[in-house]
């Protein structure tokens, strides 16, 4: 959350909306060949015990002895987590090292898809690539900290810089290199986990693959809520090259493994760097700036804290909202981004009885704590919440005289299967409605950033919607593309003593079914159709040299269908569990752990038991889904949390497990699992463009694609659905 003047996201990001399916914000992510889908899940993925389709690998006339067995397991239970956790870590650092990444944080993501898919379709090549793995990973670790990009300055020219202030590489350098070592990278290890696959039943390998997979989410989750720096996810990854490589492991391999702890280990132990569960967080003291302390995150200048008497000169905007209260002394404040403690510090120079301070990053909040000179956050009257601002609201029931969103503004995403920011919707109609319930009678509403003009707009008819009047609106100095500006509005829709109301301009407020407030308009940003466009034709061509002519991917049109279904499937449910639950790490991590444990389910229901015909199942598919659609989120948000988590669980893993099911009884049918796979990825990957249909139309309209989707699935693999009948006859 921003805390000053000079704190607020640069200019240079604009005013529109990032993109979606992407990338990690709370070291979470699912894993492209392990849960993304059981529709996204490498070839074999969904075969019944006792079958071996072409392709699979296993040879004919070989049984594995027990001993071989237990180490086979333990080797694809390795290289899942291995799989997963790298995934995970690259997304997450690339992203704090990289600025391009904040335009396209599914650039990581999606390359992880193609190469997984990519290492699976070379499951029976003659030349194992798995050694190859960490000599790429090295080189992707050594390119990035050689050509950082970062923000330098918020306005004029040479915005972005790279290593000693030289100026950064283009962004057409910089992404392609990044998107194909990725794909390298990941490829490999895809491969790896391809030829163990392949010496299992393929149910009993799926299994084993989300087993792992789940262990690496965890794995990647503990050492984020620890705040480990990336040298600890080094560590953990090339000690799992090296147990997989053993006696395979030559000299490259040593040299990279090595470079790639030396080179994280060298960044790990750059003094002003923090490793938060949603940042990388540089904090340094200004020179000639006693008592300063300014804070970037993942290399965007984002705070600046000062003492009080300094506030007063540099950013007088901080006691706009006292000067419009309606009461006397403020008793009870509530500031939803409290960051580094500026605005905690005003709020009790004001004589303000209390304060809650919610503020979503633990390591903001230390370093306010450690280093603010007015030491406010070590107030008796001061009581500090580590938690998503708009759950706070939905889990407090106190009422406040005056209630301050503080310059939030948290530069990165909540995961990389939604284009959700962490306070998005603490913007939306819904959000303003709920502030306005938790206002005491007199009480008085604010919020105070650096917008651009479309965006001021937004919030100020946001605000006039929920009171039924304009906000009081005072602005101040301009920096880049926007200006600074303070929005105050009391419970009666008046503020005391307001010199200029805002004048209305038609802008569509956000919504918590279309929570997009840095969006102009209902739109997809050319820049996105173009990299998007990129990366699809890109991924072609690529799995068109691996695999071969398309038309052998023809009869799996229905896969190719599944695994788009899937993927927005998906998104749909991240996002509403952030609604529900908040936008924390830890709703993210356990979202994603949920849909693990979803695949489990279905995969151990299809390994021990019949299925119901496929007509059954598509037909239970599309009646929950309506389910789904039919619920108002609204609905969830009235009820207690225990009911609201039950209920929700209910209506967001139904689907996914029916889709579950759906997958494996198909998969057990194809002819070649690994062009089967090849079109179910292709189809992933097409469900992460079709996700930006959302900007378009909004997060519940994913639902029809996602019903469309599977209904297309039923009709082209009609050819099919015979076959799991006869078997039952």
């Amino acid at each position: 959350m921003a805390d000053g003047p000079s704190q607020t996201q640069a200019p240079i990001l604009g005013a529109t909306e990032l993109p979606a399916a992407a990338g990690v914000a709370a070291a979470t992510e699912l894993p492209a060949a392990a849960g993304v889908a059981a529709a996204t899940h490498p070839a074999g993925a969904g075969v019944a015990a006792g079958t071996h389709p072409a392709g699979a690998g296993v040879a004919a006339g070989t049984h594995p002895t027990g001993a071989q067995l237990l180490g086979d397991r333990r080797r694809l239970l390795l290289l899942s987590f291995l799989m997963l956790f790298v995934e995970l870590a690259l997304i997450r650092w690339a992203g704090a090292n990289i600025l391009h990444l904040a335009y396209l944080t599914n650039f990581v993501l999606l390359a992880s898809f193609l190469g997984i898919g990519l290492g699976f379709l070379r499951a029976k090549a003659d030349r194992d690539l798995f050694p190859l793995a960490p000599v790429a990973l090295a080189v992707l670790v050594a390119f990035v900290l050689a050509f950082p990009v970062e923000a330098a300055r918020l306005t004029g020219d040479h915005q972005l810089v790279g290593r000693f202030g030289l100026r950064a590489l283009p962004q057409a350098v910089v992404l392609p290199v990044i998107f194909l070592l990725t794909v390298a990278i990941m490829g490999a290890i895809g491969e790896g986990v391809a030829r163990a696959f392949s010496r299992f039943q393929p149910l009993d390998a799926y299994r084993l693959d989300v087993l792992g997979s789940i262990a690496g989410i965890v794995a990647f989750s503990a050492l984020s809520f620890l705040q480990f720096p990336p040298v600890a996810w080094g560590l953990v990854a090339v000690a799992g090259f090296a147990l997989l490589l053993g006696r395979r492991m030559g000299r490259w391999q040593k040299v990279a493994l090595a470079g790639i702890v030396a080179l994280l280990g060298a960044q790990s132990l750059v003094p002003v760097l923090h490793w938060s569960p949603y940042y990388k967080v540089k904090a340094r003291t200004p020179p000639n700036e006693q008592g300063a302390m300014a804070v970037k995150v993942n290399n965007i200048p984002h705070q600046t804290l000062h003492p009080v008497a300094r506030l007063r000169e540099l950013a007088p905007f901080y006691f706009y909202p006292y000067q419009h209260l309606g009461v006397t002394v403020p008793g009870e404040v509530l500031i939803v981004g409290a960051g580094t403690g500026n605005d905690v510090a005003v709020a009790l120079s004001q004589r303000a009885g209390h304060v809650d301070a919610v503020e979503i990053d633990p390591i903001l909040y230390r370093l306010g704590r450690d280093h603010h000179p007015d030491r406010p956050y070590q107030d008796r009257r001061v009581r500090v919440q580590i938690n998503d601002g708009r759950a706070f609201l939905q889990q407090t029931g106190k009422r406040y005289d005056l209630i301050l969103f503080a310059l939030p503004d948290s530069l990165t995403l909540i995961s990389g299967q939604s284009s959700l920011r962490l306070e998005n919707y603490l913007f939306t109609v819904e959000a303003m409605r709920s502030a306005r319930a938790h206002l005491a009678p007199g009480g008085t509403f604010a919020m105070y950033n650096y917008y651009e003009p479309s965006l001021l707009d937004r919030y100020a008819g946001t605000l006039a919607t929920v009171y039924g009047r304009s906000p009081c609106v005072e602005t101040g100095e301009v920096l880049g593309a926007r200006r600074q500006a303070v929005l105050t509005i009391g419970d009666d829709g008046t503020a005391r003593d307001c010199v200029a109301t805002w004048q209305q301009r038609s802008v569509e407020p956000a919504t918590d079914d279309h929570p997009f407030p840095y969006l102009e308009g209902r739109r997809i940003p050319s820049f996105y159709l173009t990299w998007l466009g990129l990366i699809l034709a890109a991924s072609l061509l690529l799995v068109r040299l691996v695999a071969g002519r398309f038309r052998r991917m023809a009869p799996y049109l229905d896969l190719w269908f599944m695994g788009a279904a899937f993927l927005l499937l998906e998104t749909k449910n991240v996002v509403q569990f952030a609604l529900l639950f908040g936008t924390t790490w830890f709703v993210n991590a356990t979202v994603f752990a949920g849909i693990l444990l979803s695949v489990l389910a279905a995969v151990e229901l299809a390994r021990r038991a019949r299925l119901p015909s496929p007509l059954l199942l598509y037909g239970a598919l599309l009646l929950v889904l309506v389910v789904a659609w039919t619920v108002p989120q609204a609905s969830l948000l009235s009820l207690p949390p225990p009911l609201r988590f039950a209920a929700a669980t209910a209506i967001a893993f139904t689907p996914l497990f029916l889709a579950n099911l759906v997958f494996a009884q198909r998969f057990k049918q194809v002819g070649s699992s690994t062009v089967a796979f090849a079109a179910n990825l292709l189809g992933a990957m097409v469900g992460g463009v079709l996700e930006y249909l959302a900007l378009l139309n909004g997060y519940r309209f994913l639902l029809v694609l996602v019903a469309v989707l599977y209904g297309l699935a039923f009709l082209f693999g009609r050819a099919h659905l015979a076959a799991p009948r006869l078997s039952r006859s």
